[in-house]
């Protein structure tokens, strides 16, 4: 077994959590897809007032989901949606059927994705990574408005 090497922890810092905030987001879809509502996060943060901390997102729904991925190629997000389709296709053999067939697999897709993040503040900004960006996708083939839920803690 090849073992990894691990580094030092750096920059470390402490302190108590002094302070909170939440927000809701109203987010249009146009249907099955990516939307990114990263700067909308960043936006929150922001406003927070908030320097270092955590910001949670959370989706109120079971056929939408949220993701973290890569917001520099738009086609990491068609092969996730091919290989979602894989995993749970739009006309399986499904027994719930009575709101359309697309949403049962719409179910499946976000318990294999996620109905929340959290993501870490450092100096007032979201510790995402160059590439990664915050993505509401939409499991449900029409457009949908779907309601996130923010809240940060933090100092």
């Amino acid at each position: 077994m090849r073992r990894g090497r691990i580094g030092q922890i750096e920059d470390f810092s402490e302190g108590a959590v002094t302070r909170r905030a939440s927000a809701r987001l109203s987010v249009e879809t146009p249907g099955q897809g990516f939307t990114d509502i990263t700067r909308a996060v960043a936006d929150f943060v922001v406003r927070s007032g908030l320097a270092d901390g955590i910001v949670t997102v959370f989706c109120r729904h079971t056929s939408a989901s949220l993701t973290i991925q890569e917001n520099a190629d738009p086609d990491v997000q068609t092969d996730l949606m091919t290989a979602l389709d894989g995993l749970a296709p739009r006309h399986g053999a499904y027994v719930h059927g009575c709101e359309g067939p697309d949403d049962m697999p719409a179910h499946i897709r976000t318990m294999l994705t996620d109905s929340g993040l959290t993501i870490p503040l450092v100096g007032g900004r979201l510790a995402l990574g160059t590439w990664q960006g915050i993505y509401l996708v939409e499991h449900r083939d029409r457009p949908h408005r779907r309601e996130i839920v923010l809240a940060a803690m933090g100092a």
